[in-house]
């Protein structure tokens, strides 16, 4: 090689590497995670509704069946657009944090294979706080089982609670915990915090209720960080769902 191409070689730079992507401010992971909370688009969606003369209470101070199936729906596809239009925005893919690579069939039976623990836990929770805090019980009678006054009623909220709570909820819950192990480096914050903030969302059935919800929301979320799908926590979270309902309808 001819000296003064030796030379050029040796003062050309190295062939840059690709460069990283730099990690967000943690202002902005905390302001994605309050945004998809579900309490702004909840709130915001409810005096929606209630401005097109829905009210969230019947005249018999019963909650509204309508009411609850618009925002539970509503809310569904506003906060799954959003939290989709926020990964995408970072070149995220949505199918890779919701669902991993695992195949959906195993997945499918972890769900099946989660329910007895999920039961379990809910019965000791309820006889603990039973015996050990009477005084949580504060609700005697959930408000949402007067919704499930007809089949209509059971069938059009078997649809809400297995597609915004199954799907919706660990959907959001995925993502939320994505944010906090990725961009704030610490998925336990982000299960605990997730956790507390879904079993305050359930406070109108009761803090006991509002308790056993959280713990269930940190099981599914435990679920997510393990198996890096939500379609263990999606089948779970349903079946238990609608399990409730079934059983809430046919002790009616």
């Amino acid at each position: 090689m001819d000296p003064i191409d030796i030379e050029i070689a040796e003062a050309a730079p190295a062939a840059a590497a690709p460069a990283m992507a730099p990690r967000p401010h943690p202002w902005q992971a905390w302001a994605e995670i309050a945004l998809c909370s579900g309490y702004p688009t909840q709130l915001l969606l409810g005096l929606l509704i209630q401005a097109s003369g829905i009210r969230p209470i019947r005249a018999d101070g019963s909650l509204s069946g309508s009411f609850v199936f618009a925002l539970s729906l509503l809310d569904t596809v506003l906060l799954l657009a959003l939290i989709v239009w926020l990964m995408k925005r970072r070149g995220e893919r949505p199918a890779t944090i919701f669902f991993g690579d695992r195949p959906v069939g195993p997945e499918v039976g972890v769900g099946f294979l989660s329910l007895p623990a999920v039961v379990t836990i809910v019965i000791v929770l309820m006889i603990a706080i039973r015996l050990g805090a009477p005084l949580l019980h504060n609700v005697p009678n959930n408000p949402l089982e007067g919704l499930l006054d007809s089949q209509t009623g059971l069938l059009a909220f078997l649809f809400v609670v297995i597609v915004a709570g199954g799907v919706r909820e660990e959907l959001q819950r995925a993502f939320l915990l994505h944010r906090f192990r990725t961009d704030l480096g610490s998925a336990g914050l982000g299960l605990v915090i997730t956790s507390t903030a879904f079993g305050l969302g359930h406070t109108l059935q009761g803090w006991d209720a509002a308790i056993v919800t959280g713990v269930l929301g940190a099981t599914w979320g435990a679920i997510y960080l393990a198996r890096r799908s939500a379609v263990a926590p999606i089948v779970s979270h349903s079946l238990f769902n609608s399990g409730e309902l079934l059983r809430a309808f046919f002790a009616r």
